[in-house]
């Protein structure tokens, strides 16, 4: 017998997240841009978690911010898509942290997005990452994330 594989939804669900409507865009953009078997997100903040890691927020509250803002990422490709199995891969993520000055831990907290990938998507998951130190985000966001995936025709 053939061990069951769970969908991309199934396993979020499983991790107790869920995916909602896609937020509106703030400004004159779109969630995303698909280019031949390629989609390029817009940054995706989380509502959940304001102010600066390293003085308002600790890293592992920055951690779920990222992990938040990772599902907010995914319901956009989910409403590309229709299903988030059509992922072929992973290709790229940027975070934006929003910190203090001298806040040098940008990875840790960005982790909280890549762990959420490679427990959704295993192999598919793993992405090349940059994670960078901002003076401010739109809103007073703790973090925004972009990426870039390849799909499955």
């Amino acid at each position: 017998m053939e061990p069951k594989v769970l969908t991309p939804e199934k396993k979020l669900q499983s991790l107790g997240l869920k995916l909602s409507p896609v937020r509106p865009a703030v400004g004159n953009y779109v969630s995303r841009v698909r280019v031949g078997n390629l989609i390029f997100t817009s940054g995706q903040g989380v509502d959940e978690f304001h102010g600066k890691i390293g003085q308002d927020l600790d890293v592992e509250t920055g951690y779920l911010a990222a992990r938040q803002s990772m599902v907010n990422l995914l319901i956009v490709l989910k409403d590309e898509l229709g299903e988030l199995s059509r992922i072929k891969r992973v290709v790229k993520i940027l975070g934006f942290v929003n910190c203090t000055d001298d806040f040098t831990e940008q990875p840790k907290v960005m982790n909280g997005a890549s762990d959420l990938l490679v427990e959704v998507f295993g192999e598919k998951g793993r992405h090349a990452r940059s994670a960078v130190g901002m003076a401010q985000l739109p809103g007073g966001t703790a973090i925004e994330i972009e990426m870039v995936v390849e799909i499955e025709d």
